[in-house]
């Protein structure tokens, strides 16, 4: 782990550098999104009842913003077609950006495990996020359905370990259940 980079709460200044920042993350760093729909997700995230300002982060080294997270409210689904259980338990981590040009620095594993420490902080009980598991699983997050959480499209069904949570404490998602369906999303 890191310990020159800093984390801190995004604000309304930081916006432009933060969309620049996450269009050639997506489009440099993976084979499926050219970030465009990423940045459409975090400005829907930001008006929603689900975004928690003091958790969407950006992260900086020697002052120039090198990465950008949001941990948001999440409910999960009584069922695998819709129907949220209303409880602020449960935050999603979505979507994760590390500058282009800083790719392969250990600044996402640093910025990550400084995000999930303030995620305790703020006292919930578990965080969800959909992902590359052999990245994840570095961090501690496991597959979801291990904790009774089950994805409901796209690649978590066709790869199951993709849709990863992680309990704050030990224990701490016992009777917590139920599916991750993104129907309060229009660009998830």
């Amino acid at each position: 782990m890191r310990n020159d980079i800093i984390i801190r709460p995004e604000t309304c200044k930081d916006y432009k550098e933060i969309i620049s920042l996450i269009l050639r993350s997506f489009s440099e760093g993976t084979n499926y999104s050219d970030g465009i729909d990423v940045v459409a997700l975090v400005e829907e995230i930001r008006v929603s009842k689900y975004y928690i300002p003091e958790l969407s982060f950006v992260t900086e080294l020697d002052g120039k913003i090198v990465g950008h997270f949001l941990f948001s409210h999440f409910p999960l689904s009584k069922t695998s077609t819709g129907g949220h259980i209303e409880t602020n338990d449960i935050v999603m981590l979505a979507p994760v950006s590390v500058h282009a040009d800083y790719f392969h620095q250990h600044i996402g594993t640093t910025m990550l495990n400084l995000g999930i420490q303030k995620v305790k902080e703020y006292g919930f009980k578990g965080i969800n996020v959909e992902g590359d598991f052999k990245f994840y699983n570095q961090l501690g997050f496991k597959t979801s359905s291990e904790f009774g959480i089950f994805p409901t499209s796209g690649t978590p069904m066709e790869e199951p370990r993709c849709m990863m949570c992680q309990e704050v404490n030990p224990g701490s998602l016992k009777g917590i259940t139920g599916y991750v369906y993104y129907d309060m999303y229009y660009n998830a």
